[in-house]
């Protein structure tokens, strides 16, 4: 894969640390699809939902990757670059999610 991505190298396995938007699950909001830091395991939700908190960790840690988890997509961003590309092997759910919407 020859993408110019300088951060795939850090790109750990992770597990989930909530079943659903941290951040989302805290408040009682909702969200459209979930993205999972690739860093740490921070589940929140994607840019098309109202609070937009995985776009917002990103933010406030610097943490680079990201993986569409709502079902697993098999793909990944990276904000720092704005790439796209795809895992080997997308990461498992630890079990049922909510949903919200």
């Amino acid at each position: 894969m020859a993408l110019n991505c300088k951060h795939l190298d850090g790109n750990a396995v992770v597990t989930p640390q909530t079943h659903g938007c941290e951040e989302c699950l805290k408040s009682g909001d909702a969200w459209l699809h979930l993205r999972l830091c690739r860093t740490c395991g921070h589940v929140g939700c994607c840019g098309q939902s109202k609070n937009k908190h995985a776009t917002q960790y990103f933010k406030a840690t610097r943490h680079p990757m990201t993986e569409g988890y709502d079902p697993p997509e098999g793909w990944g961003w990276c904000f720092v670059d704005e790439v796209f590309f795809e895992f080997q092997a997308p990461t498992p759910h630890p079990g049922p999610i909510p949903r919200y919407y």
